[in-house]
């Protein structure tokens, strides 16, 4: 049964009835890694990412990744710094909606679920081109007179949705058999990636050059900017990990996770990037596309051991359709607690403390949005059309949060300056990074078309997608705000941030060095 919620801003917990069951305390820094790790998806991001990225900027890979990872670790300073002091399931929504503005606050946690659903969408896609690759170097070419096509947006994206449902039921069952299971799927994709990233730098016989780490070689600004998109996409999802703030056993050990994971990720990306250049000419790089990983596997070993890096593809992109449904039904939760949403996203399961009904209702809508996206014929297209998509949105939610974490912790560059810089001065600085690149990316898209059409390399097209993300967010923000009556857009609502009602408040964290 749903909770009843009274009319009231005395917190986010106040109001629910107290036989309403409770997240668990569960997860420590180990499955807090596995939870961002597996949200970030880097082999994913490392099969299907690089070939596009080479097609922008060429072989200054490594340079990119370098490049991203700078204000993207700034940010995360605030993240951390947040989360360490307000731990809640809406995070972002939460802390931007509080400091800044309840509708900014809105809108950053609407982006960050709709592109999170777009992201499942397009992943569960991929997970299923993934399989059918593999049935495809099994020998299984066709099934009852049907021509299996791992291109195909069809039958890619049906066969993923099986594996997408799966990773829900999991998910509901709680984060320490998700993370467990993560932790298993981790292990077996870094091994695979790292030992033939490893054998690449080795054997590759393309000459290896400093240029590549070279981020003023990159051959313009367009190409900087979108590349720059791709890669702050590459290292999105991080911050999950804050998003069950609410469910780890210390609130700095989601801190943390998500600083341990972005590390990893970045060793990962320029080990990669470098092997892969070592390996491939830029042509055949930038050709493959989605491809990628199995095309480079396929160069350094026969089969069956050439199809390993393809398992560690599926299972990456298997792993972060978990991890990307974990946060966001955590989000509406507390978006539902706030009644910006319906009570419905609030049901909490008595056996296993999650918020099933909600983590159900996401799968839910991602199963129909990858249906819809079957109009893009190509899996490369669809890929191409949402990154770029996705990658708008990220840019402007991180230099949300980054901008309200300034604004909280701006007392600290007097009273702690060293602490003032990693809470105030590096997290603006990211963001007006990514809100440039970004800006930038937008205005090269509106310039580089004179009509709409249906296609992923069509400008405006690519910028219909983070319109209506946005849009769609003021219209939802408006319904809560003057029809739900949600006392979240109230002045004087300043929720309680911590789930342990013995804990110190918050503005007293906040002074803490």
């Amino acid at each position: 049964m749903a909770p009843t919620v009274k009319d009231s801003g005395a917190g986010p917990r106040a109001g629910l009835h107290s036989s309403q069951p409770a997240m668990r305390r569960s997860l420590g820094v180990a499955g807090g890694v596995a939870l961002a790790a597996s949200s970030t998806a880097a082999t994913t991001s490392v099969g299907i990412g690089l070939g596009l990225m080479a097609a922008i900027v060429g072989l200054h890979l490594p340079a990119l990744m370098l490049l991203a990872f700078l204000p993207v670790l700034a940010i995360a300073g605030g993240y951390g710094r947040l989360g360490r002091v307000e731990p809640d399931a809406g995070s972002s929504y939460r802390w931007v909606g509080r400091t800044l503005n309840p509708w900014l606050g809105f809108l950053t946690g609407w982006v960050n679920t709709v592109g999170t659903v777009v992201f499942m969408a397009y992943t569960t896609t991929v997970t299923g081109s993934a399989v059918l690759q593999l049935l495809g170097q099994a020998g299984l070419h066709g099934v009852a007179g049907l021509t299996l096509d791992p291109d195909s947006t069809v039958q890619s994206t049906l066969l993923g949705l099986v594996v997408l449902i799966a990773a829900a039921v999991v998910a509901v069952r709680g984060l320490h058999h998700a993370t467990r299971l993560q932790n298993v799927l981790l292990v077996f994709e870094y091994a695979v990636l790292l030992a033939f990233c490893g054998y690449g730098l080795v054997v590759g016989d393309q000459p290896f050059s400093w240029d590549w780490y070279n981020p003023f070689a990159i051959p313009s600004m367009a190409a900087l900017a979108q590349g720059m998109v791709l890669a702050v996409f590459c290292y999105w999802g991080f911050e999950s990990v804050f998003s069950v703030g609410e469910e780890v056993r210390d609130p700095r050990d989601a801190s943390r996770s998500g600083f341990i994971a972005l590390t990893v990720m970045l060793l990962l990306f320029l080990v990669a990037g470098t092997a892969f250049q070592r390996v491939l000419p830029l042509d055949e790089l930038a050709d493959n596309g989605a491809r990628g990983l199995a095309y480079f596997g396929e160069k350094l070993a026969d089969q069956p051991l050439a199809a390993l890096p393809l398992v560690a593809l599926m299972f990456s992109a298997a792993a972060s359709l978990q991890a990307s449904v974990i946060p966001t039904a955590r989000g509406m939760y507390a978006m539902g607690r706030d009644r910006t949403l319906g009570p419905v996203w609030t049901r909490i399961h008595p056996r296993y403390g999650t918020p099933a009904t909600g983590t159900y209702l996401i799968t839910g809508i991602a199963v129909a949005l990858a249906l819809l996206s079957l109009v893009i014929p190509t899996v490369n297209d669809l890929i191409s059309a949402a990154v770029n998509a996705i990658g708008i949105v990220v840019a402007l939610y991180y230099a949300l949060v980054a901008t309200a974490a300034a604004k909280r912790f701006r007392h600290l560059l007097r009273s702690n300056p060293l602490e003032g810089l990693r809470a105030v001065v590096a997290p603006l600085l990211g963001a007006a990074a990514l809100l440039a690149v970004g800006g930038y990316l937008v205005w090269t898209f509106w310039d580089s078309a004179d009509h709409f059409e249906l296609s992923a390399d069509n400008g405006w097209f690519e910028l219909l997608v983070p319109v209506l993300m946005i849009a769609s967010g003021l219209a939802a923000a408006a319904w809560a705000r003057w029809v739900r009556k949600a006392p979240y857009f109230s002045p004087d609502y300043s929720p309680a941030s911590a789930t342990d009602p013995d804990a110190a408040p918050a503005d007293a964290l906040e002074r803490q060095p």
